[in-house]
C-alpha cells in the first residue's frame, strides 16, 4: 500500500481472506479505471463485497462498480468470447457421443428411451450448452425423440429426473437472471411438485455468483412436499453461496432445528447453511450443526446423505486452519468413533483446503491405514489430502504419488475415493500420467472405483474438449453399453469435458494459481463427498446434487476492454508459463507462445501477455476482465 502497488495489494488482502483489507485498498486509491479492475478480480474471486460511500463517494460510480462485482458483466463477455470463435450453434448430446464412431456391435445396439438415458441426455445437454442461452432440447424446439414423442422434454423423464430436467434450464440459461426467471417461471406454477422443485433449483443456478436477490425461493421452504423443500433449499445454498445473508441464515437455521423433519431435507440444509456462511467460523451456526448430529445415532452414518451434515459444518471453516480445532476435538469426543472420526476428518480436511500443509497431509495418510473392514472416515481423509495438497505444484506432484500407493495397498473405502481425489488435483487440467491412472481404474473389477475413475476422468477434462479423455469415453460407452449405472456415469464425464464447449472451467485457482476461490472449492467438495456413495445419492434419488458444480465455472478467457468498458481486440502472446523467480534480468515468462487477438481461451498452466505497447494493461495478470488504457508514450512509427 505505501507503495501505491494497489492491485498487488488486493491480492494478499483475498489471500489472507480480510475483507477489512480489501475496503482499505478501494479506500486508498482515487483511480475509477483502477476501482473497475479491482471489481473484475473481487467478481472472478466469488466473494460479495458491498460498496460503501468511504470507498465511492460519487453514487454512480458506486452503483457501476456494484454491477461489476455482481458479475453483471459475465455472460455479456462469455458471449462475445463465443461469438468470435464461432461455436453459438448449440450442441445435441448426439454431437458429444459421436455414436458413429463406435463400432458396428454398439451401432445396431437396440437403443433403450429409458429414464436414466433420458436423465444422463438432460445433463449432458447442460454441461454442454452451459451458459449459452439456447439449446435443441429444454428451450429450443424439440426434435423427434426416438419414441417419436411431441411432449416438452421434462414429461419425457420420472419424477427426480423431471427436477433434473427443469433445473437444467437454470445451467442452460446461467448468470442471464431476467431472460432467465421469465423462461423458468411457468415451471414454478406448474402442479406437479418435482417439476417446482426442479424450477426452484433452477433460479438458484441462475443467480450463482450474479449477486441478485431471489427470496422467492424463501417462500417455498416450508412447502409440504419434502421435494419441493429440498430444491427451494438447495436454491438458496447456491445463489447465496458466500453471502452471508441473515434472513436465509434464520430460514435454513429453523429446519436444522426442527427435529421432525427427514434427514435429507436437514442434510441439504445443513449444507445450504455452510455455503452461505461459507469460512465465516460462525459458533452459532456451527453449535447449531452439531446438536443436529448429536441427535442422529450410528445407524444414520450408512445413510446416502449424512455425509453433508458434517460437511456443512466443515464448510463454516473452509480455510480457517486452527480456528476449526476446538471444534473439530469437542466432536472427536462427544460422537461414538464411527461418526467422530468421520466428522473430524471432514472438518479438517475443509479448514486447511488449499493450505499446503505436509502435516495434514501425513496426519490423513495415517488415516488411511489398512483396516480389514475399512472405515467409512477413510473416504473424508483421502479427499483430505487431495484438498490440502492441491496448493502448489510440488506437493500435487507428490500426492499424485502418494494416492499410487492408497490404491496398491487401500481397502475398498479409500480405492472408491482416490480417483476422485486425482480428478480434485487435477481439476480442468488433463495430465496425462493422470489420466492413464484413471482409464485403468475405469475398468476395475471393482464397480464403484469403475463408477468414481469415469466421474474422476471428467472432472479432470472439463471444459477442455480433450481429445484422448473423449475418445476413452466413447470406447467406455461401448464397454459398459449393459451396465446402466457405469453408462450413466460415462454419460456424465462425456457431458462435463465438452462443459460449455470448452469455454467454461472447473479449476478453483485464478490469478495464476495465487488465489483459491472458496466458492468454487466448496462445490467441488460438495460434489465429491456425494461421489463416495454414488449408488445412493446420484445414481438412486439425488441425481441433481450434481448441479452443485456451477458454483465452481467459470469462463477461461482473456478478455479486455477499453476505458468504457467495452471489449477492444489487442494481439497477445498466449504460452506455456515459465517460472521466473530469482532469475536476473527481465527473462521470459512464458514459452512455446502464440500470437492471437483478444478474447483468447486459456488453458491450464498458460499465460498470456500484451503483444503490443499501444495499450498498457491496468492489472499485472492478464485473465479474465482486462481493462487496457491507451499508451501516452506509444507513437505510430514504432
Amino acid at each position: 500500500m505505501n507503495f501505491e502497488d494497489f492491485h498487488r495489494a488486493l491480492q494478499i488482502a483475498l489471500y489472507l481472506d480480510e475483507m477489512q483489507y480489501v475496503k482499505e485498498v478501494f479506500t486508498s486509491c482515487n483511480d475509477l479505471l483502477k476501482k473497475q479492475q479491482f471489481c473484475y478480480i473481487l467478481a472472478r474471486h466469488g466473494v460479495t463485497f458491498e460498496l460503501d460511500d468511504e470507498m465511492c463517494e460519487e453514487d454512480e460510480e458506486m452503483e457501476s462498480l456494484q454491477q461489476i462485482i455482481n458479475n453483471a458483466k459475465l455472460r455479456e463477455g462469455f458471449l462475445t468470447l463465443a461469438r468470435d470463435i464461432e461455436v453459438m450453434e448449440p450442441k445435441t448430446p448426439e454431437d458429444i457421443y459421436k455414436s458413429h464412431l463406435l463400432d458396428a456391435r454398439a451401432g445396431d445396439r437396440k437403443i433403450v428411451d429409458s429414464g436414466r438415458e433420458n436423465l444422463a441426455v438432460t445433463f449432458v445437454n447442460a454441461f454442454v450448452n452451459a451458459g449459452f442461452g439456447q439449446d435443441k432440447l429444454m428451450i429450443g424446439p424439440l426434435e423427434a425423440s426416438s419414441v417419436g414423442s411431441t411432449t416438452s422434454w421434462v414429461l419425457e423423464n420420472k419424477e427426480h429426473g423431471q427436477a433434473s430436467a427443469t433445473a437444467s434450464l437454470g445451467m442452460i440459461l446461467l448468470w442471464d437472471v431476467d431472460y432467465g426467471l421469465a423462461q423458468i417461471d411457468e415451471y414454478i406454477h406448474s402442479t406437479n411438485t418435482h417439476i417446482i422443485a426442479g424450477a426452484l433449483l433452477g433460479v438458484g443456478i441462475l443467480n450463482c455468483r450474479v449477486n441478485k436477490n431471489c427470496y422467492l425461493l424463501a417462500d417455498y421452504v416450508h412447502n409440504k412436499e419434502s421435494s419441493i423443500r429440498i430444491g427451494a433449499i438447495m436454491g438458496l445454498g447456491i445463489a447465496y453461496a458466500g453471502s452471508q445473508d441473515k434472513e436465509i441464515s434464520i430460514i435454513l437455521n429453523s429446519i436444522l432445528e426442527d427435529s421432525k423433519e427427514s434427514l435429507d431435507v436437514i442434510a441439504f440444509s445443513a449444507v445450504s447453511l455452510g455455503l452461505v456462511y461459507l469460512g465465516s467460523c460462525s459458533e452459532y451456526f456451527a453449535e447449531t450443526i452439531s446438536l443436529t448430529l448429536k441427535k442422529r445415532n450410528a445407524s444414520d452414518l450408512g445413510e446416502p446423505l449424512f455425509c453433508l451434515l458434517p460437511l456443512g459444518l466443515g464448510l463454516l471453516y473452509l480455510g480457517k486452519q486452527d480456528n476449526v480445532n476446538a471444534r473439530a476435538t469437542t466432536l472427536l469426543e462427544t460422537f461414538n468413533e464411527k461418526i467422530g472420526k468421520y466428522c473430524y476428518m471432514t472438518l479438517i480436511s475443509c479448514a486447511y483446503a488449499g493450505t499446503g500443509d505436509a502435516l495434514k497431509v501425513q496426519k490423513f495418510l495415517h488415516a488411511c491405514e489398512h483396516l480389514k473392514n475399512g472405515e467409512k472416515y477413510q473416504g473424508p481423509a483421502v479427499l483430505g489430502i487431495a484438498m490440502v495438497a492441491m496448493a502448489e505444484e510440488l506437493g500435487l506432484e507428490m500426492a499424485i504419488r502418494s494416492l499410487e500407493h492408497l490404491l496398491q495397498y487401500g481397502n475398498h473405502n479409500i480405492r472408491t475415493a482416490v480417483p476422485l481425489a486425482l480428478g480434485l488435483l487435477c481439476i480442468s487440467n488433463p495430465k496425462v500420467k493422470v489420466i492413464d491412472t484413471l482409464r485403468r481404474l475405469s475398468q476395475d473389477r471393482d464397480r464403484e472405483v469403475a463408477m468414481t475413475a469415469i466421474i474422476a476422468l471428467g472432472l479432470i477434462g472439463a471444459g477442455t474438449n480433450n481429445a484422448k479423455i473423449a475418445g476413452c469415453l466413447r470406447n467406455l460407452s461401448t464397454f459398459y453399453d449393459t451396465f446402466p449405472s457405469l453408462l450413466f456415469c460415462v454419460r456424465i464425464a462425456q457431458g462435463l469435458v465438452h462443459l460449455g464447449k470448452g469455454l467454461l472451467t472447473l479449476s478453483p485457482y485464478h490469478s495464476e494459481r495465487f488465489l483459491l476461490s472458496p466458492t468454487a472449492l466448496a462445490g467441488l467438495v460438495i460434489l465429491l463427498h456425494a461421489c463416495l456413495d454414488l449408488r445412493d445419492t446420484i445414481l438412486w434419488m439425488y441425481p441433481y446434487v450434481l448441479y452443485f458444480i456451477v458454483l465452481a465455472i467459470q469462463p477461461r478467457m482473456l478478455m479486455t476492454v477499453d476505458q468504457d468498458l467495452k471489449p477492444v481486440s489487442v494481439p497477445v502472446r498466449v504460452g506455456q508459463a515459465v517460472g521466473v523467480v530469482g532469475r536476473a534480468g527481465c527473462p521470459k515468462t512464458i514459452t512455446g507462445f502464440r500470437t492471437l487477438p483478444t478474447p483468447v481461451i486459456l488453458s491450464a498452466g498458460e499465460r498470456a501477455e500484451l503483444a503490443t505497447e499501444r495499450y498498457v494493461p491496468l492489472s499485472p495478470i492478464l485473465e479474465g476482465f482486462v481493462i487496457l488504457k491507451e499508451n501516452p508514450d506509444y507513437r505510430d512509427d514504432q
